[in-house]
């Protein structure tokens, strides 16, 4: 793939530290529906799946050069056989490794099996705080109960218990549930994420976003709930992701380009952060590269490195060094051009196109019934009169 941007030369620091955090992405097959999920829409295309000898030399790879915080994500890595094997060589090799999961396709036996091989960490993932809504997102009537069982089977294991819930406009009105539930199975964190929109939430944002109102409202209820479990010495944390459109600043995308994050998608691509495939720039393969010149020499790493790259307002602005002009993917889909400055900034000349998305979030009327989900077919199920 060509670049389409004006910065399609390479931006090389003089100084480039090694990748810490090593996101391998097993696969983009997933058994849910989520119209919220960070795939790319074209997921289907891409079914040559590296083999487990391929993510082996990945990860052997990543730890010689530094590497120490490892995930297994996708879709679902559980539906990789080999996930039990690649988790023993994380261990092997002196990762600290973390599932994320949906919890369909674990079971108790596994939970253990992966104890035993030296997982550290299991994130399960929520669609809501009721069965009704949450199976709806997932698509599948039997995912609340399963993600229930599992959460508890985690904590059974001696693992810390971390939920996530995606937060949007149909279930922002749940936060005291949620913090109930989680309290329950008694979560040790909990991340409430309020959709950030790339892949099928962005495709899905005028169903998604809440409104102001919704938000503020959420918030609140967050930091109620916060100090109630001080107050009883709780030892859950909150943690309410705020969406980065009802920001003035934007956020500090993934600490900077190729600086500390390093992503491998299920075909080999070497991303610098999951949703940058999306991207008009030639991204390297491990199929064809080693990640030692993957991370240091290649031109799809070294592209937004450092701030050489950036046009105005980024360039003279004062707090480049702390936001290293926000989220390149966000660019993209907002103006079409990766080089400009994260719309999210109140200086970006495409502010305009926030502010237009969060006034739709005040007047936006769809159901959920009417979002675009990732297996369509499935959702059918649940939205018939």
């Amino acid at each position: 793939m060509t670049s389409l941007t004006s910065s399609s030369i390479q931006h090389k620091p003089a100084s480039i530290g090694p990748p810490l955090w090593l996101l391998a992405e097993l696969t983009y097959r997933c058994p849910l529906q989520c119209p919220y999920c960070s795939n790319p829409l074209n997921f289907a295309e891409t079914a040559n799946e590296l083999s487990t000898e391929e993510w082996v030399s990945v990860l052997r790879q990543g730890r010689e050069m530094g590497a120490a915080q490892l995930g297994f994500s996708g879709g679902e890595p559980l539906v990789r056989q080999d996930l039990g094997e690649l988790i023993a060589e994380a261990r092997h090799l002196g990762y600290y490794s973390n599932l994320i999961t949906s919890g369909l396709g674990l079971t108790q036996a596994k939970v253990e099996s992966f104890a035993e091989a030296g997982l550290d960490h299991i994130q399960v993932s929520f669609q809501a705080s009721d069965p009704e809504l949450n199976n709806a997102v997932a698509g599948s009537r039997k995912a609340f109960e399963q993600k229930l069982a599992m959460a508890r089977a985690v904590k059974e294991a001696g693992y810390p218990m971390v939920l996530n819930f995606v937060i949007h406009r149909h279930n922002i009105h749940q936060m005291n549930d949620i913090v109930a539930l989680c309290d329950r199975l008694g979560a040790d964190y909990v991340e409430l994420a309020t959709c950030q929109y790339y892949g099928w939430a962005f495709k899905n944002r005028e169903g998604l976003m809440p409104s102001r109102a919704q938000l503020e409202k959420a918030e609140y209820e967050v930091n109620q709930n916060r100090a109630r479990l001080l107050d009883e010495g709780s030892a859950m944390k909150l943690i309410f992701v705020t969406p980065d459109y009802y920001e003035e600043r934007p956020k500090p995308c993934m600490n900077g380009w190729g600086s500390i994050f390093l992503t491998v998608a299920p075909d080999g691509s070497a991303l610098p952060c999951h949703s940058a495939r999306l991207l008009p720039i030639d991204f390297p393969n491990v199929r064809d590269k080693d990640l030692k010149h993957i991370w240091y020499d290649s031109p799809g790493f070294n592209h937004y490195r450092g701030d050489s790259w950036m046009p105005e307002p980024c360039q003279s602005c004062d707090e480049k060094e702390k936001d290293f002009g926000g989220c390149r993917c966000q660019a993209f889909l907002l103006t079409g051009n990766a080089d400009n400055a994260d719309p999210v900034c109140g200086k970006s000349p495409h502010h305009d196109r926030i502010l237009a998305a969060r006034q739709a979030a005040d007047h936006a009327t769809a159901g959920i019934e009417e979002l675009t989900y990732r297996n369509a077919g499935n959702s059918r199920l649940f939205f018939r009169s």
